[in-house]
């Protein structure tokens, strides 16, 4: 679940710098890279990123409790023996 929520937070900040750069400069970095807003490519990515949302809204409510970016130090104990 861990890497599930860093792979998650890089995409919503992929989006997030998206949507700030077609704000301030009306430039689209992912139509830029995938030469267009229709792309398959960037159909992708931008699904890609709503799921990545979507699991960020539900992952506290599925794990009970907050997010989790690290492991806690019983676990990595257990893992390192």
């Amino acid at each position: 679940m861990v890497i599930a929520n860093i792979i998650s937070y890089i995409l919503v900040l992929l989006g997030a710098v998206n949507w700030g750069l077609f704000g301030i400069f009306d430039f689209n970095l992912v139509s830029w890279i995938f030469q267009g807003p229709r792309t398959a490519g960037s159909i992708i990515v931008y699904v890609l990123i709503t799921l990545a949302a979507v699991w960020l809204i539900i992952s506290p409510i599925i794990s009970g409790h907050g997010l989790r970016l690290k492991m806690k130090e019983e676990q990595v104990e257990k893992t390192a023996e």
